[in-house]
């Protein structure tokens, strides 16, 4: 299973654009920051990921702003055919509201 559940902020983000066939895409770079324990250890995790939506979700992501803490559920894959880069591809997104 490739399932990818990533608490992240929005870091940059393109400007919508479409493919050829009329498909909403918005390509963007999250940044996540967490502690975890590994091998009982306490270690602390902070990246950037660049990810990729498309469809109706583009324009929802499009319309959170920089900066702001969401879910990003998707899957991973490779960027094209001829690398072994991988990109996020969010298929969900779930707002945290902070109290």
């Amino acid at each position: 299973m490739n399932r990818v559940w990533l608490e992240a902020s929005i870091n940059e983000r393109t400007p919508i654009r479409y493919t050829p066939a009329g498909v909403p895409i918005l390509q963007c770079t999250l940044v996540h920051r967490s502690e975890v324990i590994e091998a009982g250890v306490r270690r602390k995790v902070e990246m950037t990921v660049s990810a990729v939506v498309a469809g109706e979700l583009s324009g929802l992501l499009a319309s959170y702003e920089l900066g702001q803490l969401a879910n990003f559920i998707g899957f991973l894959a490779p960027r094209n055919q001829k690398t072994h880069t991988l990109i996020f591809h969010i298929t969900e997104l779930q707002e945290i509201h902070k109290d």
